[in-house]
């Protein structure tokens, strides 16, 4: 016996499997184990200058990472004038090197550019993810610690 499929029936079903899909989204998600990141000391507030990049790895040996001064406020920055911020240092296009030159970050590969002050986003070129952000805290010593990443680094399944 075969049923004809109604336009009514396809909107009833198409509503109770993107209602199904959206429940078990979040009930994945609400079982899912969070990710704890170490605090990884990066440098001291004396130490950093504006304009000059200080490589690091975060959140371990194989992912490099680099926190700059900017001179001027960005989104997730430290220090008394939140200029201070990190990324990872691999493009979300293809995770070639990127590296920090005049206020902004380039990948050398296909040209494409992120904007530092505006959490990494992509301005330029052929990346279309921002670049991970590594969210820092600073403590009454003024050490700057990397503390987590916000985005997935490339090439990587999950970051820790």
């Amino acid at each position: 016996m075969t049923q004809t499929l109604t336009r009514r029936r396809f909107v009833q079903l198409t509503a109770a499997a993107t209602a199904l899909f959206a429940a078990g989204g979040k009930a994945q998600l609400w079982y899912a184990p969070s990710l704890t990141y170490p605090a990884v000391k990066v440098a001291n507030l004396a130490q950093v200058k504006t304009g000059q990049p200080i490589s690091f790895s975060y959140p371990d040996a194989s992912a490099p990472a680099i926190l700059v001064k900017l001179g001027r406020p960005a989104i997730g920055g430290v220090g008394k004038d939140r200029d201070i911020v990190a990324f990872s240092a691999l493009c979300t296009h293809m995770g070639c090197p990127v590296q920090y030159e005049k206020g902004r970050f380039i990948c050398r590969c296909h040209y494409s550019m992120f904007d530092p002050a505006k959490a990494g986003q992509t301005y330029q070129g052929l990346a279309s993810s921002w670049l991970p952000q590594i969210p820092l805290r600073v403590d009454g010593k003024g050490d700057i610690y990397a503390v987590a990443v916000a985005g997935l680094i490339w090439g990587r399944v999950k970051n820790v």
